[in-house]
């Protein structure tokens, strides 16, 4: 039999049952607590929704704070250790204890009033009340049968409790014929605290897997309140983190029509360890069918994903746009690949049948929309002193806004690659870079018809005199291109262009003991110098492949050409004087404040233009400053902006505050930016409870120079331990400029998944959203 039985006997009298057995709690009553008997780490992580949460008894005999978390089973190689307060035994027939009873074999353990074992058979009879502790399971019943041989266990009149996802319920009967596997007769199950009956998932069999991770039922229905709700004849469900073929919940609301609603029914694929799929048709009203489908694998090198979209026949679309194809599609890929020795590889690839196909059927919260679908494959190196990459690059304009003039380049290829290396004292680097620029330009002319070739070569050699106290780095580079182009009518195609650029940064960096409200801080305070001096000459004959004049801002203090991109090198003779202080929290070492503030001045005019911009001949720029404040670990104030100091005016400012509770139950975001004579929106974001278990989110986008609302999303959530319900309505602007509006909706039940429908468009909008959710339904046993 490969075991052996002890038992003890205490003849004293018949003692005392445990306190349990008086009125049978069942398994979750067992082990679950109030908030305040919790230790108070655990009620700092406990959402204020919770009441309580699960904590194994340390005064149950039978509790073994080792045991794992996969499924209860003996070990037959260990022996069988069986003790109660009376026993009687008839040698090699039977053992008959009595008050109570401890049974133990392995990582099974079991209690109750009495007990008879058949040593010829191997069965253990138990008398409740019974309490069966294993491996993350407790059960607890009126009956049980329990086989020393075979580890399987049966129990009348059961209650149940999985710590790991911390689902509870109760049965008829429940069996567990291996260690990791119990079956259920006439189950309910939930996950809400069990003073909290909200739901349950009722079934005539229900079987939970330990093993694979999965939960199936027959006959089942889901009763709110017990009030049945929906019907399935089988289903399957996870019980723990692990992955599950099965219907997702659907995810319902408006459709942007605003003729009627959509509703969409996620399969999801679970095909094996390395690679899954989720399948979504959805039926849109007064558009029709839309099905989507996402494909994921994880090779040894990386992930890829793949999503593709296709409707039939848009009925819509067809009546808005008659003419057109009513068959609209979608397609995205991206793939990363780890090839070894600092090489990676990637790909992005997206396209769309047209250039509505993400306004009219890509459900989102984001208010601004995208003009141009990336097209990239390559791979890269990444070394300690150098790099390399080369890719093909292309795009697909969805907006008729952009004249084809102004529309993006493919890169067919781009080639890069950069190197430093220090010989002491001299530092020597070398930035590189090959193009061939395509584009089709049959109907432009001048210079938007040109394509051609592009390289670029940036060697510099500079002194790098760095202490503790500060620094100082002259350096020259010299700023080559040459150019091969066709159908360029200025010319010949073939040219070259050579830039000196000398540059010399400088700083130093002091430092201080201070103290704020007796909180001790180290305040810095750094200066800086950045002289640059460029010798360049107009440029106009040479084309706009990928440039562009770089916005002004506190970083373009210290960079000397102010265009973006290689066609166009600007001419400079310029001093910057800038300066930056710290704030540092000697208790915490978090930097609780930064302000900085700098000025370009400028020695000669700037002549080098493009398309008419870029060229200035003012002495001084706008003073430039930005500031950051963390007076809280939670809060998070940001502001930078431009000042004219020749009118007194703000020429660019951009504002921005975030504050979050430590649980994340409030969440604030409040947004400036503004640019002189052409821009300036205000957006504010929230969320905000109500109550413990109430909270109302929302976001708003206000557009000054339109004086009109650029979008906005309102909803309210409800949530308690083992449910929450969150209905959403987004109004955004498409692309013609116009206000659509949408309704989503999301339910989403503790342990069986939600509806997807509105959670993860929200935490797009608002920052620490995302964060929220995640702490929301994190498992909860200590």
């Amino acid at each position: 039999m490969g075991c052996a039985a002890v038992a003890t006997g205490l003849l004293s009298g018949t003692g005392v049952l445990p306190a349990y057995a008086q009125g049978q709690p069942s398994a979750a009553e067992l082990d679950w607590r109030p908030r305040s008997e919790l230790p108070q780490d655990v009620q700092d992580t406990l959402p204020v929704f919770c009441e309580g949460g699960y904590l194994p008894s340390r005064g149950d005999a039978s509790a073994d704070p080792g045991d794992g978390l996969a499924g209860v089973g003996p070990d037959s190689e260990q022996p069988l250790e069986a003790s109660g307060l009376n026993a009687r035994y008839e040698i090699d027939r039977e053992l008959f204890l009595q008050g109570d009873v401890k049974l133990r074999q392995g990582e099974f353990s079991a209690t109750g009033s009495e007990a008879r074992y058949n040593q010829i058979s191997g069965n253990f009879n138990l008398s409740g009340p019974i309490v069966s502790r294993g491996q993350g399971v407790l059960l607890t019943g009126e009956q049980a049968q329990y086989d020393v041989n075979s580890g399987s266990l049966d129990i009348n009149s059961a209650t149940f409790l999985l710590h790991a996802s911390e689902m509870r319920g109760t049965a008829s009967r429940l069996s567990r014929p291996r260690p990791d596997l119990v079956e259920i007769s006439g189950g309910r199950l939930t996950t809400c605290a069990p003073s909290q009956n909200d739901w349950a998932v009722v079934a005539s069999e229900i079987e939970l897997d330990q093993a694979e991770g999965v939960g199936t039922a027959r006959h089942v229905r889901l009763e709110v309140k017990d009030v049945p709700v929906f019907y399935w004849p089988y289903a399957s469900f996870p019980i723990d983190d692990r992955r599950k073929s099965g219907f997702l919940y659907p995810a319902f609301g408006t459709s942007n029509t605003g003729s009627g609603g959509f509703l969409a029914v996620p399969y999801y694929l679970n095909l094996a360890p390395d690679y899954d799929a989720t399948l979504t048709p959805q039926y849109i009203h007064g558009r029709g069918l839309l099905t989507e489908a996402e494909g994921r694998h994880l090779s040894v090198l990386g992930p890829s994903v793949l999503q593709v979209g296709y409707i039939a026949e848009d009925q819509e679309f067809e009546s808005q746009s008659p003419g057109n194809d009513p068959e609209r599609w979608a397609l995205d890929f991206s793939t990363r690949a780890g090839l070894g020795g600092g090489w990676t590889g990637y790909g992005d690839y997206s396209v769309v049948s047209d250039n509505d196909y993400l306004s009219d059927l890509n459900r989102t919260l984001d208010i601004n929309q995208q003009t141009h679908l990336l097209r990239q494959g390559g791979v890269r190196y990444m070394g300690t002193a150098s790099y390399f990459d080369a890719y093909l690059s292309g795009y697909q304009t969805i907006t008729d806004r952009i004249a084809a003039r102004n529309r993006p380049y493919d890169q067919l290829p781009e080639l890069l690659y950069g190197a430093q290396y220090d010989l002491g004292m001299v530092e020597t680097g070398l930035e590189s870079q090959y193009t061939y620029f395509h584009r089709d330009n049959n109907e432009l002319s001048g210079l938007d018809r040109a394509n051609g070739q592009r390289l670029r070569l940036l060697p510099e050699v500079a002194l790098g005199m760095r202490t503790i106290w500060g620094y100082s780095r002259p350096s020259v580079t010299l700023d080559y291109t040459r150019y091969e182009l066709e159908d360029y009518e200025l010319g010949d195609a073939g040219f070259d262009r050579t830039v000196p650029v000398f540059e010399w940064d400088n700083g130093l960096y002091f430092d201080r003991r201070t103290s704020l409200f007796d909180v001790p801080f180290n305040q810095t305070l750094e200066p800086r110098l950045y002289y640059a001096w460029a010798d360049a000459d107009e440029q106009n004959d040479i084309p706009d492949f990928d440039s562009a004049v770089e916005a002004f801002s506190f970083d373009e203090l210290f960079d000397r050409n102010r265009f973006t991109g290689g066609d166009r090198v600007g001419d400079t003779n310029q001093l910057t004087v800038a300066v930056s202080t710290r704030f540092n929290d000697l208790n915490t070492g978090a930097e609780r404040a930064l302000f900085s503030i700098g000025q370009v001045y400028y020695y000669d005019d700037r002549d080098v233009t493009l398309a008419g911009q870029g060229a200035a001949d003012r002495s001084d720029s706008a003073l430039a400053g930005e500031a950051v404040l963390k007076p809280l670990d939670t809060l998070d104030i940001r502001t930078s902006g431009l000042w004219d100091p020749r009118d007194h005016k703000t020429q660019e400012g951009r504002s921005q505050l975030v504050f979050h509770s430590r649980d994340y139950r409030y969440l604030a975001t409040v947004g400036h930016t503004y640019r002189r004579d052409e821009f300036e929106q205000t957006d504010i974001g929230a969320v905000f409870p109500v109550t413990d278990r109430v909270s109302l989110i929302g976001r708003w986008v206000y557009d000054a120079r339109t004086d009109r609302t650029a979008g906005s999303l309102a909803g309210i959530e409800y949530n308690n331990c083992c449910w929450s319900v969150q209905l959403v309505s987004q109004n955004y602007l498409t692309d013609d400029e116009t206000l659509e509006n949408r309704i989503l909706f999301q339910i989403q039940l503790k342990g069986l998944g939600g509806s997807g429908g509105s959670s993860s468009r929200v935490s797009d909008a608002i920052y620490g959203f995302e964060e929220r959710e995640r702490r929301r339904f994190e498992p909860r046993t200590y």
